[in-house]
């Protein structure tokens, strides 16, 4: 056996080889950007009004600080010249007018009329000219890179990407997925289980935790009969870049799909890794075509560790996106685990008043025990060369829902 970092380091030193693509920007949220994105002009393109007010040259204010308001320049129109000693009103937004530096809020103003001709005199006078502007350059300048290749593409970066007029963005193609669940004992949703059978319910899970990453997957159930198996994986390897196999990986009489998958030219990169859950985790590739498989233990405890632990780093750096380190939570009571394992543990995670995630152990009935994942929010790894792990102290913490930000009450 291999150790849990062993296979870390041989997962992503085989990735898929994926190309990019151009897509519609509003369709490319999730996806991976492949090519930077660089301003086209100035941010802001103009010295822009930041508040509702009056804009006017700070030093040429009279003393009696009442400036005639000579109009109004609203947003989206081109920048008027304000005369000396006066002021325009301005709208949020808009540019600042020629001739003017600083801008005074509505709420420091006191309107009036002088001889029929409107004025504006101010409460409150700064001390400094740009109050209230927003220089014009000051967030990025023309050429700036405003998104990296390797950027996960969310909301702020789609409108970064709008801004400069990217009605496409070049993005890391999706790859093709296919996920397998073997076993005899499953049965399809809309049937009522005999007392010796179970529903399918590991490639319903493999295929919502893909779909959280915008990446879609087709499902396919195999029998334990030796020849289903060979054909299955060989005709399933075909049609996709990756395959995802739940069951049939250890050691049992009916367990084929090892030897399946060497039949159909997959070079396995290892088998069995010092770990529990998901000992029995296998990984390969295909040398011409480079697809990958990851046979991942039936157990449903296992599955989906082994995908958020093994799967969805690979998949992501196979996506070419940047590198991110796991978060790390503190274990709230002392754990004892004496096998020499890498151990997942799941846990149900909190943030202490500190702004510390702190991971209440939540092990389960094994690794069958599945419903006890809804009450967790992921696992923390503890390593194998330790047996006592202390309250307090911090390990690697895995997610089961990025979208999970952890605000449980305690």
């Amino acid at each position: 056996m291999i150790t849990s970092q062993q296979a870390t380091s041989i997962v992503l030193e085989n990735l898929l080889a994926l190309s990019s693509e151009r897509i519609p920007s509003e369709e490319a949220t999730n996806r991976v950007l492949r090519e930077p994105v660089r301003a086209d002009r100035d941010f802001p393109p103009f010295h822009r009004v930041t508040m509702d007010g009056v804009a006017f040259a700070l030093h040429t204010l009279p003393n009696s600080q009442t400036l005639t308001v000579a109009g109004v320049q609203h947003a989206g129109e081109p920048p008027q010249r304000c005369p000396p000693r006066q002021c325009l009103e301005v709208m949020t937004g808009a540019v600042l007018p020629l001739g003017t530096d600083t801008v005074v809020r509505y709420e420091d103003v006191e309107f009036g009329e002088v001889n029929e001709k409107r004025t504006a005199t101010l409460r409150v006078v700064p001390n400094q000219p740009g109050q209230s502007v927003h220089p014009r350059g000051s967030d990025r300048r023309q050429g700036d890179v405003l998104l990296r290749p390797g950027t996960l593409l969310g909301a702020p970066n789609i409108a970064v990407a709008a801004s400069v007029g990217k009605t496409h963005l070049p993005v890391s193609r999706l790859p093709s997925v296919g996920i397998i669940s073997t076993g005899d004992e499953l049965v399809s949703l809309d049937k009522v289980p005999l007392p010796h059978q179970i529903r399918q319910s590991n490639g319903y899970a493999l295929q919502a935790a893909l779909l959280s990453l915008g990446v879609p997957a087709t499902r396919y159930h195999l029998s334990d009969e030796q020849e289903a198996v060979y054909a299955g994986v060989a005709q399933t390897l075909d049609r996709h870049d990756l395959l995802l196999i739940s069951g049939g990986v250890s050691r049992g009489k009916r367990d084929y799909v090892p030897d399946a998958l060497a039949a159909a030219g997959v070079i396995e990169r290892f088998h069995r890794v010092q770990q529990r859950p998901g000992k029995p985790l296998w990984f390969g590739q295909r040398p011409p075509d480079k697809k990958v498989v990851f046979g991942l233990p039936g157990n449903p405890v296992s599955t989906l560790v082994g995908f958020y632990r093994y799967v969805k780093p690979w998949l992501l750096a196979s996506l070419s996106q940047t590198p991110s380190f796991p978060l790390r939570a503190s274990l709230s009571e002392p754990v004892e685990f004496p096998p020499e394992l890498t151990y997942f543990l799941t846990v149900r995670v909190h943030v202490a008043d500190d702004g510390r995630l702190i991971a209440t152990p939540r092990p389960g009935n094994g690794s069958g025990d599945f419903t006890n994942l809804v009450n967790c929010q992921g696992f923390v790894e503890l390593p194998a060369e330790r047996s006592r792990f202390a309250a307090g102290e911090a390990f690697p913490l895995y997610l089961f829902r990025d979208s999970e930000t952890c605000m449980i009450k305690t």
